[in-house]
């Protein structure tokens, strides 16, 4: 698939269209179709969405319009477009009406460099993981500019939180990506895809994942996808109790759903960098016999990833923002940093690709042990915690229980 924009610009000038124009021609079709792919994508999670939490909560779930209740969406879709666009009077016009369109634009690049089956990838890269650390920025600045250009003090906080919440999971979720690189050799997301083969008896079964090798890793990707993606428990760039409907409280129409289809295309595609890094991406059984096989494989891992993280959503409640700062500087900023020290250390002290291969997985192990520690005693704190902030040592008199005598 990398090549086909040349077989397509071949075609066109055989059939005497020149050159210039059939290059020209062949980009703004591959544009099209990734343009196309995100908003027909996001129907189709969102349906996802409201039936597997409708489930958790014993719920049916959208059911009358359309078959199994899948033109629900498509129905929200156009009530959305038909609602009227309304603007603060103070909001910085330019920056206002940019933010929403950003937020699409950074997650559908996404698509460039997702390797979707064995040659099946618009662009392999050879810088693609740093390719999508950069995307993750536009996204960042888009929901900053929301907050400010809307001239409201909620959105403003809100935009802050913005920097804060995002910037700061942002670095251990770029370390946890850097471990396949450094294993690998390679930023190509193709290539790292490759090197999860097994095989065996001359058969591949593509089953040599990451993620067992780095389990540790998967995991800190895992809860800094969650925060990236602003899904529960880190859904705070949203909270109503604190900041009404967050960074877009002052979008309306079509421009607010555009931040939701960003978010919900950025929840689907962070999974599916996950797929690619941690679990194999198209690699399965066969699948070099019938590449075909890639699409399914990629496509059921991808959706089972964004399953899981609606059953999180169902699940657990929000956290406060101390917390969520506190886990982000305190716990995984420094458990990434000395997994990937202890893995460089790893694979040049250690000769045997074996022996790398103990080592990188104890460290993990390792690591996961302290994530399940700290979380452990932080819900037995919360058990025992009194709900004042402070204990008034000052005020006259002692409430004592009465006596029964």
């Amino acid at each position: 698939m990398e090549q086909w924009s040349e077989s397509l610009t071949g075609l066109l000038t055989g059939l005497g269209v020149p050159e210039l124009v059939a290059i020209i021609i062949a980009l703004a079709v591959g544009a099209l179709v990734l343009a196309s792919i995100g908003p027909v994508l996001a129907l189709v999670l969102i349906w996802i969405t409201r039936k597997v939490i409708s489930r958790m909560q014993d719920r049916i779930g959208p059911n009358r319009v359309g078959p199994f209740g899948l033109l629900q969406t498509v129905a929200d879709a156009l009530k959305l477009l038909t609602k009227e666009d309304i603007r603060p009077a103070n909001a910085d016009f330019l920056a206002y009406a940019i933010a929403p369109v950003l937020s699409v634009f950074g997650v559908i690049l996404t698509l460039a460099v997702v390797a979707i089956a064995p040659g099946w990838i618009a662009v392999d890269l050879n810088i693609g993981v740093l390719y999508l650390v950069a995307l993750g920025s536009i996204g960042i600045m888009a929901a900053l500019m929301a907050g400010w250009s809307s001239n409201n003090k909620y959105a403003l906080l809100a935009g802050f939180r913005v920097v804060a919440q995002l910037l700061s999971y942002e670095i251990p979720m770029v370390l946890a990506m850097l471990a396949p690189v450094l294993w690998v050799g390679s930023m190509r997301l193709g290539l790292i895809t490759e090197a999860q083969s097994l095989t065996v008896f001359g058969l591949n079964l593509g089953l040599g994942w990451f993620v067992i090798l780095m389990p540790g890793m998967a995991l800190i990707y895992l809860i800094s996808a969650l925060a990236e993606s602003e899904q529960t428990p880190f859904d705070l760039l949203e909270a109503e109790s604190e900041l009404i409907a967050g960074f877009h409280i002052e979008y309306s129409g079509m421009k607010f759903a555009m931040f939701f289809l960003a978010q919900f295309l950025n929840t689907f595609f962070l999974g599916a960098i996950a797929v690619m890094l941690f679990f194999g991406g198209w690699q399965g059984p066969f699948v070099d016999q019938l590449p075909v096989l890639g699409v399914v494989y990629f496509l059921i891992k991808a959706f089972a990833f964004y399953v899981v993280v609606m059953w999180i959503k169902g699940t657990f409640p929000r956290v406060r923002v101390d917390q969520m700062m506190s886990f982000a500087w305190k716990v995984l900023v420094p458990l990434v940093l000395g997994l990937i020290l202890w893995q460089m250390l790893a694979m040049k002290l250690f000769g045997p690709v074996w022996l790398q291969y103990v080592a990188v997985l104890a460290g993990n192990l390792l690591a996961i042990g302290l994530v399940v520690r700290v979380l452990t005693n932080h819900f037995k704190q919360e058990q025992t915690r009194t709900k004042r902030a402070f204990e008034p040592k000052s005020l006259i008199g002692t409430m004592q229980p009465v006596s029964g005598d």
